[in-house]
């Protein structure tokens, strides 16, 4: 039986238990004012920040570069904290090594066929980056980007703003693009993502966060016992690029299907040639909901052994689930271990990937005078 989180803060506070790091006490807090302190700098001397941040026991630490969530803690049921997102202890991994830890993602996340598409009849070609897709943005998309970024604290939530722009042309998109993300930790703990948007030319948009997400605590091992839920009855196959066909395929009979809870290691090793050609999971789940005016509850996360869950609500029409099958034990995280295949994964809200080639698919294109908006909402319990 899942406890409400808020009831675990609270006991542990009145048992007057002192939270620490990985493998500490949860103890009821506050919002606190955001701290700056700085990471790294870049080979060309630029500063890196990171940005410290707790609320409603809920402790998160941010980046300037990548807008990278470099850690995000919870308590387990026994009010028990660990970092239960993927990543580095350093910048000069983050810069040379990361497969997207923790990143914003843009302009465009998730794969575009050839890293080419056609708007308003005029052919573009993007960086080119997964062989011959362009991934996430490109060789240098938002991931890869230094932030400014404004602390702020609103009635009981505390966040951060996250500015960049990207100049037209960049990375072979059209248009001046000005970004604003918002990251707020409410007063129970969640952690919501607002996304903003505007151009000065036709272009595409489709911006998500990279988390990679391990129940159990960073560097714990298998995310196979993980249970997962997705309010998902369709998803959409792949070519061998992992580009989708245009099919909207049903998951009923299928590994692919989630609609009602199992465990992700259940299926994960079966033959069906969509698992064979992406070694695991890597699809985008077409959400039941469709594109909504506000964020609807599409996905559940639960590790049955801490009683950590994830519950994910968006406004996107679109889930990519990731069960991180190219981690290959050449990375080490902050806790000193290596991550290994299907040592995290990913849940990312988004349009579908190659939606730009696809007339069938929801549109992902901006134009001057529209506002690009999107939220995403994390809740936990314990």
């Amino acid at each position: 039986m899942e406890l409400n989180r808020r009831t675990v803060i609270a006991g542990a506070a009145a048992a007057g238990m002192a939270a620490t790091t990985l493998g500490g006490t949860a103890h009821a807090t506050g919002g606190r004012k955001p701290v700056k302190k700085l990471f790294g700098k870049l080979a060309d001397g630029t500063k890196v920040y990171i940005w410290s941040l707790e609320n409603g026991g809920t402790r998160l630490k941010v980046l300037s570069y990548g807008g990278i969530v470099q850690s995000l803690e919870i308590p387990d049921r026994h009010g028990r904290y660990a970092n239960v997102s993927a990543g580095f202890d350093n910048i000069e991994d983050y810069v040379a090594k990361s497969p997207y830890f923790g990143a914003l993602i843009g302009r465009y996340g998730n794969r575009i066929g050839k890293g080419k598409f056609t708007l308003d009849g005029k052919n573009y070609q993007l960086s080119v980056n997964d062989g011959e897709q362009s991934l996430h943005g490109g060789a240098k998309g938002f991931d890869k980007r230094v932030w400014d970024i404004e602390p702020f604290t609103k009635g009981s939530d505390v966040g951060l703003y996250l500015y960049y722009t990207s100049v037209d042309g960049e990375m072979g998109y059209p248009g001046t693009l000005k970004t604003k993300v918002t990251y707020t930790l409410t007063r129970h703990g969640d952690w919501r993502i607002d996304y903003e948007a505007t151009t000065d030319k036709a272009t595409v948009v489709n911006l998500t966060s990279h988390v990679y997400w391990n129940l159990a605590g960073e560097g714990s091992g298998t995310i196979e016992d993980h249970e997962l839920q997705i309010a998902g009855s369709r998803y959409t196959p792949t070519d061998s690029g992992l580009i989708p066909t245009g099919e909207l395929a049903k998951v009923a009979g299928t590994p692919f299907d989630f609609t009602r809870t199992k465990a992700i290691g259940r299926d994960i090793r079966t033959s069906h040639p969509q698992l064979v050609t992406a070694k695991g999971f890597d699809h985008n789940w077409v959400l039941d909901k469709g594109l909504t005016a506000r964020p609807e509850h599409v996905a559940t996360l639960r590790d049955p052994a801490s009683g950590r869950s994830l519950k994910i609500a968006t406004n996107e029409p679109g889930l990519q689930f990731y069960s991180g099958n190219f981690l290959d034990g050449t990375l080490t995280g902050p806790s000193g271990r290596i991550y290994r295949q299907g040592d995290a994964l990913c849940l990312e809200t988004q349009h579908f990937p190659d939606s730009p080639n696809k007339p069938s698919f929801p549109s992902t294109v901006l134009r001057p005078g529209q506002t690009y908006r999107t939220s995403t909402i994390h809740t936990f319990g314990c």
